[in-house]
Formats: C-alpha cells, structure tokens, sequence
C-alpha cells in the first residue's frame, strides 16, 4: 500500500456527489469525507430525521469498513446539523452507534445541500491499532 490510499468509490455507497474521495488512509488513519444520510443519492433518503441520522452513521460505517476500519476504532466526529433542535435527537441515535467509546467529537449547526446533516470522521485503522498495542 502506498504512503497515501484514496477510496474513491466504495462498493454499496452512493456515489460521491462531488469531486473528492469517500476516504483516505494515511500514516495509519482514515480521514472521510463527509457522510449524508443518501441511500443511492441525494434523492433517495428517510422520511425522518432518526432514519437520516442511522442512515448517515451506517454510510459512514461502510466507508470505514470499505478502508480497513471500523466505528469502534473512530477517535474523532464533525457533525454537521441544519437546525440546533436536532442534536439531542441526535445524541440519542448516536450513542447507540458508539456508546461508551465516545470519540473525540464537534457539533455544528449549517446550512446544508439538500440534507438535515453530514458526518465526518478520524478513525485508526484497525491494524495500527493491534500493532499499537
């Protein structure tokens, strides 16, 4: 594997919606894109916010899986949220996903293409951190 990898399309995730890769594992991390809560595309999402949130988390899990990592190895979050009101919706759904690990995480309110809310993660790649420890 070279220093750098870029995963520009991921089997089973929809197509990034712009030019730029779905992750890159470098130095032993994976840094993704941001994730949308898009099932096959912008067009095709659930009906409700808790379906985007879990939609948007599996999308993530996926890329992380797709780059040799996984949620439980995810060490930073960037939440992106269109509306203050939706974060302890969030925070409910959140928690399921990553329980006790809790990853280092920011939260922000934005304006946003289309979606209620965007994801990105640093995660360690699952065999840096067997090697780590």
């Amino acid at each position: 594997m070279s220093a750098v990898e870029r995963l520009a399309e991921i089997p089973g995730q929809a197509a990034a919606v712009g030019p730029f890769s779905h992750a890159v594992i470098a130095n032993g991390f994976v840094f993704t894109s941001g994730q949308i809560p898009a099932i096959t595309g912008l067009d095709d999402q659930p009906d409700t916010f808790e379906g985007q949130v879990r939609q948007t988390i599996e999308n993530l899990r996926t890329v992380l899986e797709a780059a040799g990592s996984s949620l439980a190895h995810v060490v930073k979050v960037n939440t992106y949220l269109t509306d203050p009101s939706q974060l302890e919706e969030y925070n409910r759904v959140y928690v399921e996903y990553f329980g006790t690990a809790k990853p280092a995480r920011t939260s922000v309110c934005v304006s946003l293409w289309g979606v209620s809310l965007e994801i990105e993660c640093v995660a360690v790649l699952a065999t840096a951190e067997q090697e780590a420890s």
